[in-house]
């Protein structure tokens, strides 16, 4: 069920992916992503910081994912 809320990640897997059907037949897809950022600090020097999102999908979405 969707409460009109949508995030993008852009990043790169981090694992494969793992499909699971539950016993009432529902499909359930896992995955993990990493996504980096740059930018400039105060010292004009780069920085960069990767984040890990760990990523659950359900139903349609998990069926269609196309990973």
């Amino acid at each position: 069920m969707s409460n009109g809320t949508s995030v993008t990640i852009i990043g790169n897997l981090t694992r494969d992916p793992e499909e699971r059907v539950t016993k009432s037949g529902e499909t359930k897809l896992d995955f993990a992503v990493a996504a980096s950022r740059r930018w400039k600090n105060r010292n004009d020097e780069w920085e960069e910081e990767t984040s890990y999102f760990d990523v659950v999908v359900w139903s349609e979405l998990a069926k269609n994912s196309g990973i």
